[in-house]
């Protein structure tokens, strides 16, 4: 805790207040806190950069005397599970007020050896694995105002930087974004109550509760349950996951934590003199701001269902960072997680900033030899020189121009993309095959409810195919990187080195005798087939492969591990199944995201079997098998998919799936020119759809439909429309029409 009393004009024309606090600060003024931003700032690669936060205070200060405070807590900055923190991993503050009078004349107030300190305050212990310890008996009442008595405080201490480049935070602070209300409480007896809040989510819980003088409270949270209704722990591994309040008094108190958060659908209460209601507990769900982009409902309610469950997934997975998971002892930037997930989740959130600064701590992270860590920021040390991790490092770049128009991502990185490319290459690379792989198809759905890796064969990639592939299409990326970061003599060397790449990658995998790739596993053949690997006239072969085993082998269940989902749904799509993709989607056992919403979840597991597998390894909050499951809603099954390089949904294509199991689908997408919308139900005679063009925009629309006849626009035959460009797919016969911004119904005759 350190405050500061000062003196400031009586005329204000304006107040500013630049801060930073690592590892995480909360500032008050004249006792009314700065701003509604928590776990601010964001988590950076704290010895290349840290952020600092602006606000302005004009409104909290008065003229004369003032008091600013500021708690410091631990964060990513003090670290957890480590016995070498030392002095040079306190928490510090920098801070900066300029007050500008009515004249023009400034005042500033910095964050110098005139502050006082104390670190015995109420706040007794704070750690996001762990939880957040207060003890009421040590309340200082008014300490962030004016006249407290700090005469027991120390005088604060002059610290270095933690670096050498302090930057202003662009990307959203952490919120409190969405409240929640409890479903149920129940008596466990012995004063323990079990809450429900009905839903995993991560954030807090805000608790109006009545305890016994110097008492702990005790909330220890947890994902799921025992079967005997005990929470189940033994997943979160270490993390003890519990917030503790100990009482001043007996009596009714209000509190909730500051400096750390949980994962968690779960609480057990213990310590409290009266039974908690559901009226006494919100839950606080946090995570960056951001607002949601799309929405989707049909006449599935699994579809719906895992929706909800990948939305509240993404949503879990935000701070400041994407993260793994948010409820055991880990919360860690893995890069593979998100290679394709990103762009799923560029349709569901409005995540630019976020993924902007995530591309920094990429580049912060990189090694001076060139390698990228599988893990940013680097909390955790794992620079595997691994490809299909990392790689990730390049398709974030990649969503933003595609979803985004967002080009700064590439001029910016464009130097250290290269530089990694290259390391990897010359380090690994033999006859033109990337030699080097850590994880393989992570997560193949094994063949046995106990197991978390699978170990039969016939399921297991070969770790240089998955490489040499993915080395091949961030060639491509970086031919095109090359243009927009304005150097276009390197695109002669890439081009040339991608032909030799993918050479040699059929003369070592590719078997024409059989049509397949390696061992002809799902993963194999369609990872060579997206990525643009296989030969001219075998694409079809090859594809036949895929469908084959994923039908015969799987029986059109889950085939893949976290290297083949990212292609699965919208390879099956755009090869003419997407009715293979729609029961994939569909399933309800194993394995399957219908499997883990059958047994009780309402977000993404880490595994396939989430509820028989290992603890050592299974959230039950991840988004790394997400896959393009995410895109396919957006692009596949809503329709919607952009058409414009350069500059996203200016012109785009609506061709949703008309799936003979659904009777309506309504789905929209917020665009850079604002808000597509494509609604549709079934009539005895075919369909009604309701489509809505942004200004600005045109779009392509097809039309399940093989004559202009069979379709009417606002009530008037298309037949007759003399304005409206119109044309007929040459594959599927079916009427395209192009039309400009606006809102249109559509009837149309679908005949048997």
């Amino acid at each position: 805790y350190l405050r500061k009393e000062f003196s400031s004009p009586k005329g204000i024309r304006s107040a500013r207040l630049y801060i930073s606090g690592v590892g995480l600060y909360e500032c008050f003024i004249n006792g009314r806190k700065v701003g509604n931003r928590i776990f601010t700032p964001a988590s950076s690669e704290f010895d290349k950069r840290v952020y600092y936060n602006v606000y302005d205070v004009r409104s909290l200060l008065s003229g004369g005397e003032n008091t600013i405070g500021v708690i410091l807590g631990n964060g990513r900055y003090f670290p957890m599970r480590t016995n070498s923190a030392n002095e040079a991993k306190f928490p510090r503050l920098l801070l900066q007020l300029e007050i500008t009078d009515t004249n023009g004349k400034t005042k500033t107030i910095i964050s110098d050896s005139s502050w006082k300190l104390t670190t015995h305050g109420p706040i007794t212990a704070n750690n996001e694995y762990d939880g957040e310890e207060y003890d009421a008996n040590l309340e200082m009442k008014g300490w962030e105002r004016n006249g407290y008595n700090d005469s027991e405080w120390k005088n604060s201490q002059l610290m270095d930087s933690p670096s050498p480049k302090v930057v202003c935070q662009n990307n959203p602070s952490i919120c409190t974004m969405l409240h929640l209300s409890p479903v149920s409480i129940k008596d466990m007896g012995n004063g323990r109550y079990i809450v429900d809040m009905g839903q995993n989510m991560v954030g807090w819980a805000n608790v109006t509760f009545y305890g016994k003088k110097s008492t702990p409270v005790k909330m220890h949270f947890a994902e799921t349950l025992e079967k005997d209704g005990e929470l189940y722990t033994k997943n979160l591994r270490t993390a003890q996951t519990t917030d503790i309040y100990i009482p001043a008094e007996d009596g009714r108190f209000q509190w909730e934590p500051k400096f750390t958060y949980h994962g968690f659908r779960y609480i057990e209460i213990t310590g409290v003199t009266q039974a908690p209601t559901v009226k006494d507990i919100t839950g606080c769900v946090n995570y960056d701001e951001m607002a949601a982009l799309s929405t989707f409902e049909c006449s599935n309610s699994l579809l719906n269902k895992l929706f909800h469950n990948a939305q509240w997934g993404i949503r879990s997975n935000y701070r400041s960072f994407p993260t793994d998971c948010p409820q055991r002892d880990e919360w860690q930037g893995w890069l593979g997680d998100r290679a394709t997930g990103c762009f799923g989740e560029g349709y569901a959130f409005d995540q630019t900033l976020l993924y902007e600064k995530w591309l920094d701590d990429i580049n912060d992270s990189q090694a001076q030899n060139g390698s990228v860590p599988d893990v940013a920021p680097t909390y955790w040390k794992v620079y595997s020189d691994n490809i299909t991790w990392p790689a990730t490092y390049l398709m974030v770049a990649d969503m933003l121009y595609q979803l985004k128009g967002d080009t700064r991502g590439i001029i910016e990185h464009y130097a250290s993309m290269k530089k990694w490319l290259y390391y990897m290459k010359d380090k690994y690379m033999k006859d033109y095959i990337l030699t080097k792989d850590t994880y393989g198809d992570w997560c193949m759905p094994p063949e046995k409810e106990n197991l978390i890796h699978s170990e039969d064969p016939k399921r297991i990639t070969d770790g240089s195919l998955m490489s040499t592939s993915f080395f091949y299409r961030l060639l491509n990326r970086m031919q095109k990187y090359a243009v927009i970061a304005s150097h276009p003599e390197d695109v002669a060397a890439y081009k040339s080195l991608a032909a030799n790449v993918k050479e040699a990658y059929n003369e070592k995998f590719f078997k024409k005798d059989k049509n397949c790739y390696d061992n002809n596993t799902v993963t194999a053949n369609i990872i060579s087939l997206a990525q643009g690997l296989v030969p001219d006239g075998y694409q079809k072969q090859v594809f036949n492969n895929i469908t084959n085993r994923i039908e015969k082998d799987f029986d059109s269940h889950v085939s893949v591990g976290v290297i083949g989902i990212q292609f699965l749904m919208r390879t099956l799509c755009d090869y003419g199944r997407p009715d293979l993709a729609y029961t994939i989607a569909t399933q309800k056992t194993y394995p399957s995201w219908g499997y883990m919403i059958e047994h009780g979840a309402t977000t993404i597991w880490e595994l396939w079997n989430g509820n028989t597998a290992d603890p050592s390894m299974n959230s039950g909050n991840h988004v790394m098998l997400l896959g393009d499951l995410m895109i396919w809603y957006h692009e596949n099954l809503i329709g919607i998919k952009s058409t414009d390089e350069g500059n996203p949904f200016k012109h785009f294509t609506i061709n949703p799936y008309f799936a003979p199991q659904l009777t309506y689908l309504n789905g929209s997408y917020d665009s850079p020119y604002g808000k597509i919308v494509s609604n549709w139900k079934r009539t005895d005679s075919g369909i009604n759809w309701d489509i809505v063009v942004p200004a600005n925009t045109s779009a392509n629309i097809h039309f399940p439909a093989k004559s202009y006849d069979d379709i009417t626009i606002n009530n008037k035959k298309l037949s007759s429309s003399k304005d409206l460009k119109k044309t007929i797919d040459p594959k599927t016969e079916d009427v395209i029409l192009e039309i400009p911004s606006g809102n249109y119904h559509f009837d149309i005759t679908v005949k048997n």
